[in-house]
Protein backbone atom coordinates (compact mmCIF):
# COMPACT_ATOMS: atom_id res chain seq x y z
CA UNK A 1 0.00 0.00 0.00
CA UNK A 2 1.36 3.83 -1.42
CA UNK A 3 0.91 6.24 1.28
CA UNK A 4 2.24 9.83 -0.23
CA UNK A 5 3.93 11.67 2.24
CA UNK A 6 6.37 14.73 2.52
CA UNK A 7 9.25 15.97 4.61
CA UNK A 8 9.75 19.68 4.82
CA UNK A 9 12.81 22.02 6.61
CA UNK A 10 15.78 20.14 9.08
CA UNK A 11 15.50 20.06 12.62
CA UNK A 12 13.20 18.56 15.29
CA UNK A 13 11.02 15.73 13.86
CA UNK A 14 7.07 16.43 13.94
CA UNK A 15 4.34 14.87 12.07
CA UNK A 16 1.78 16.75 11.50
CA UNK A 17 -1.64 14.96 11.06
CA UNK A 18 -4.96 14.68 10.08
CA UNK A 19 -6.64 17.76 8.94
CA UNK A 20 -3.60 18.72 7.48
CA UNK A 21 -2.04 16.73 4.33
CA UNK A 22 0.74 16.52 1.80
CA UNK A 23 -1.66 17.36 -1.29
CA UNK A 24 -4.05 19.91 -2.06
CA UNK A 25 -7.67 18.70 -1.03
CA UNK A 26 -11.32 20.41 -0.43
CA UNK A 27 -10.06 21.59 3.14
CA UNK A 28 -7.35 23.11 1.60
CA UNK A 29 -6.98 23.58 -2.28
CA UNK A 30 -4.43 25.36 -2.93
CA UNK A 31 -2.38 24.09 0.16
CA UNK A 32 -2.35 27.62 1.38
CA UNK A 33 -2.99 26.54 4.93
CA UNK A 34 -0.50 23.91 5.26
CA UNK A 35 1.55 26.89 3.78
CA UNK A 36 1.03 28.64 6.93
CA UNK A 37 2.27 26.00 8.99
CA UNK A 38 5.39 24.47 7.33
CA UNK A 39 6.04 28.84 7.09
CA UNK A 40 6.56 28.99 10.98
CA UNK A 41 7.90 25.74 11.83
CA UNK A 42 10.61 24.10 9.14
CA UNK A 43 13.11 26.62 10.42
CA UNK A 44 13.29 24.31 13.14
CA UNK A 45 12.00 21.75 12.72
CA UNK A 46 11.46 18.50 10.04
CA UNK A 47 8.32 18.43 9.59
CA UNK A 48 6.53 15.25 8.24
CA UNK A 49 3.16 15.66 6.32
CA UNK A 50 0.73 12.71 5.30
CA UNK A 51 -2.25 11.86 2.67
CA UNK A 52 -3.84 10.02 5.69
CA UNK A 53 -6.33 8.78 5.09
CA UNK A 54 -7.22 8.40 2.01
CA UNK A 55 -10.52 10.69 1.78
CA UNK A 56 -12.17 9.82 -1.71
CA UNK A 57 -11.18 9.89 -5.34
CA UNK A 58 -8.85 12.22 -6.44
CA UNK A 59 -8.20 13.44 -2.87
CA UNK A 60 -4.60 13.00 -2.00
CA UNK A 61 -2.39 10.61 -3.59
CA UNK A 62 -1.99 7.41 -1.01
CA UNK A 63 -3.81 4.36 -1.75
CA UNK A 64 -7.63 4.05 0.08
CA UNK A 65 -7.43 1.64 3.48
CA UNK A 66 -10.81 -0.66 2.74
CA UNK A 67 -13.04 1.07 5.24
CA UNK A 68 -14.09 -2.01 7.38
CA UNK A 69 -9.83 -2.03 8.22
CA UNK A 70 -9.38 1.39 9.26
CA UNK A 71 -9.40 0.53 12.73
CA UNK A 72 -6.93 2.49 15.65
CA UNK A 73 -5.04 -0.13 15.06
CA UNK A 74 -4.60 0.13 11.59
CA UNK A 75 -3.95 3.81 11.21
CA UNK A 76 -1.50 3.82 14.10
CA UNK A 77 0.56 0.98 12.56
CA UNK A 78 0.37 2.97 8.84
CA UNK A 79 1.41 6.11 10.50
CA UNK A 80 4.53 4.94 12.21
CA UNK A 81 5.38 2.68 9.15
CA UNK A 82 5.11 6.67 7.39
CA UNK A 83 7.47 7.57 10.21
CA UNK A 84 9.75 5.00 9.50
CA UNK A 85 9.42 5.67 5.74
CA UNK A 86 10.42 9.58 6.63
CA UNK A 87 13.90 8.26 8.75
CA UNK A 88 11.88 9.45 11.64
CA UNK A 89 12.72 7.27 14.71
CA UNK A 90 10.89 9.62 17.53
CA UNK A 91 9.28 12.47 16.73
CA UNK A 92 6.58 14.74 17.97
CA UNK A 93 2.72 14.60 16.90
CA UNK A 94 0.36 17.45 16.30
CA UNK A 95 -3.19 16.28 15.34
CA UNK A 96 -6.25 18.07 15.16
CA UNK A 97 -10.21 16.56 15.51
CA UNK A 98 -10.07 13.30 13.97
CA UNK A 99 -6.11 13.69 13.79
CA UNK A 100 -6.11 14.68 17.23
CA UNK A 101 -7.83 11.49 18.14
CA UNK A 102 -5.51 9.49 16.36
CA UNK A 103 -2.75 11.42 18.70
CA UNK A 104 -4.11 9.98 21.42
CA UNK A 105 -4.47 6.52 20.32
CA UNK A 106 -0.75 6.75 18.75
CA UNK A 107 0.57 8.21 22.41
CA UNK A 108 -0.84 4.98 24.17
CA UNK A 109 0.49 2.53 21.36
CA UNK A 110 4.44 3.72 20.91
CA UNK A 111 6.91 5.25 23.16
CA UNK A 112 8.34 7.09 19.80
CA UNK A 113 6.51 10.37 20.38
CA UNK A 114 8.45 13.45 22.18
CA UNK A 115 5.65 15.71 22.59
CA UNK A 116 2.29 15.25 21.20
CA UNK A 117 -0.40 18.33 20.77
CA UNK A 118 -3.90 17.26 20.48
CA UNK A 119 -6.11 20.20 19.27
CA UNK A 120 -9.61 20.48 18.90
CA UNK A 121 -10.46 17.15 21.16
CA UNK A 122 -10.63 16.45 24.52
CA UNK A 123 -8.00 13.96 25.82
CA UNK A 124 -10.88 13.09 29.38
CA UNK A 125 -14.20 13.05 28.18
CA UNK A 126 -14.03 12.58 24.47
CA UNK A 127 -17.19 12.18 22.89
CA UNK A 128 -16.46 8.86 21.16
CA UNK A 129 -20.02 7.31 21.28
CA UNK A 130 -21.40 10.66 19.47
CA UNK A 131 -18.81 10.40 17.05
CA UNK A 132 -19.77 6.77 16.28
CA UNK A 133 -23.45 8.09 15.81
CA UNK A 134 -22.59 11.18 13.49
CA UNK A 135 -20.21 9.35 11.12
CA UNK A 136 -22.91 6.25 10.80
CA UNK A 137 -25.52 8.81 9.93
CA UNK A 138 -23.08 10.64 7.44
CA UNK A 139 -22.02 7.66 6.18
CA UNK A 140 -25.89 6.44 5.04
CA UNK A 141 -25.86 10.16 3.26
CA UNK A 142 -25.29 9.39 -0.50
CA UNK A 143 -25.00 13.50 -0.75
CA UNK A 144 -21.90 13.13 2.01
CA UNK A 145 -18.41 13.58 -0.83
CA UNK A 146 -15.68 11.82 1.41
CA UNK A 147 -15.12 8.38 2.58
CA UNK A 148 -16.83 8.10 5.61
CA UNK A 149 -17.52 4.17 6.30
CA UNK A 150 -13.85 3.96 7.29
CA UNK A 151 -14.51 6.30 10.28
CA UNK A 152 -17.48 4.23 11.66
CA UNK A 153 -14.96 1.73 11.44
CA UNK A 154 -12.09 3.68 13.43
CA UNK A 155 -15.09 4.97 16.00
CA UNK A 156 -16.43 1.41 16.33
CA UNK A 157 -12.64 0.50 17.15
CA UNK A 158 -12.42 2.83 20.16
CA UNK A 159 -15.79 2.39 21.86
CA UNK A 160 -15.21 0.93 25.14
CA UNK A 161 -11.52 2.53 24.90
CA UNK A 162 -9.96 3.26 28.70
CA UNK A 163 -9.69 6.69 27.93
CA UNK A 164 -9.25 7.49 31.36
CA UNK A 165 -6.35 5.09 32.33
CA UNK A 166 -4.80 5.25 28.91
CA UNK A 167 -4.71 8.53 29.09
CA UNK A 168 -2.86 8.78 32.49
CA UNK A 169 -0.22 6.77 31.43
CA UNK A 170 1.07 9.27 28.52
CA UNK A 171 4.42 10.16 29.39
CA UNK A 172 5.63 12.72 26.83
CA UNK A 173 5.08 16.20 27.15
CA UNK A 174 1.15 17.36 26.28
CA UNK A 175 -0.91 20.06 25.03
CA UNK A 176 -4.29 20.55 24.38
CA UNK A 177 -5.72 23.53 22.29
CA UNK A 178 -9.62 24.45 21.24
CA UNK A 179 -11.63 27.32 20.34
CA UNK A 180 -13.20 28.94 22.58
CA UNK A 181 -16.45 28.82 20.86
CA UNK A 182 -15.97 25.23 20.00
CA UNK A 183 -19.26 23.51 19.59
CA UNK A 184 -20.96 21.89 16.72
CA UNK A 185 -24.58 20.53 16.55
CA UNK A 186 -26.06 17.62 13.90
CA UNK A 187 -29.24 16.95 13.14
CA UNK A 188 -30.84 14.44 15.51
CA UNK A 189 -29.77 16.65 18.20
CA UNK A 190 -26.46 15.81 18.49
CA UNK A 191 -23.87 18.42 20.22
CA UNK A 192 -20.12 17.97 20.52
CA UNK A 193 -19.41 20.16 23.88
CA UNK A 194 -15.75 20.40 22.46
CA UNK A 195 -14.56 23.16 24.60
CA UNK A 196 -16.99 22.87 27.04
CA UNK A 197 -15.74 19.57 27.85
CA UNK A 198 -12.13 21.03 27.83
CA UNK A 199 -12.73 23.64 29.82
CA UNK A 200 -14.67 21.18 32.80
CA UNK A 201 -11.53 18.67 32.85
CA UNK A 202 -9.09 21.48 32.66
CA UNK A 203 -7.86 21.12 36.54
CA UNK A 204 -7.79 17.26 35.65
CA UNK A 205 -5.54 17.88 32.61
CA UNK A 206 -3.26 20.10 34.40
CA UNK A 207 -3.16 17.86 37.12
CA UNK A 208 -1.93 15.18 34.44
CA UNK A 209 0.35 17.27 33.16
CA UNK A 210 -1.18 18.73 30.13
CA UNK A 211 -1.10 22.76 29.46
CA UNK A 212 -4.45 23.56 28.20
CA UNK A 213 -4.76 26.60 25.81
CA UNK A 214 -7.87 27.87 25.18
CA UNK A 215 -8.01 30.52 21.89
CA UNK A 216 -10.73 33.61 22.87
CA UNK A 217 -13.79 33.86 20.32
CA UNK A 218 -12.04 31.12 17.66
CA UNK A 219 -14.48 27.71 17.01
CA UNK A 220 -13.83 24.45 15.47
CA UNK A 221 -12.05 26.00 12.44
CA UNK A 222 -9.16 27.79 14.08
CA UNK A 223 -6.73 25.25 12.58
CA UNK A 224 -7.40 26.76 9.59
CA UNK A 225 -5.40 30.11 10.95
CA UNK A 226 -2.00 28.90 11.11
CA UNK A 227 -0.85 32.71 11.95
CA UNK A 228 -2.99 32.28 15.34
CA UNK A 229 -2.17 28.28 16.02
CA UNK A 230 1.09 27.99 15.39
CA UNK A 231 2.92 30.08 17.48
CA UNK A 232 0.77 29.10 20.34
CA UNK A 233 1.58 25.27 19.54
CA UNK A 234 4.91 26.45 18.93
CA UNK A 235 6.12 27.35 21.99
CA UNK A 236 4.75 24.24 23.39
CA UNK A 237 7.10 22.94 21.08
CA UNK A 238 10.05 25.04 21.54
CA UNK A 239 9.82 24.01 25.41
CA UNK A 240 9.39 20.12 25.12
CA UNK A 241 11.54 19.06 22.48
Amino acid sequence: MTIHHETHGQGAPVLLGFPLMASAWPGDPERAVLKGYLDRLTDRYRVLVVDYPNLGPGIGKSDPVPGSDLTADRVCSDLLAVADAAGFDRFAFWGYSWGGVVGLQLACRTDRLTALVCGGWPPLGGPYGDMLRITRRMAAAPEVPVRVDQFVTFYESVQGWPEAEAVERIACPRMTFIGAADEMEYPGELRLRIAATIRERRRELERLGWQVTEIPGRDHGVFTDPATVVPIVREFLDRAI
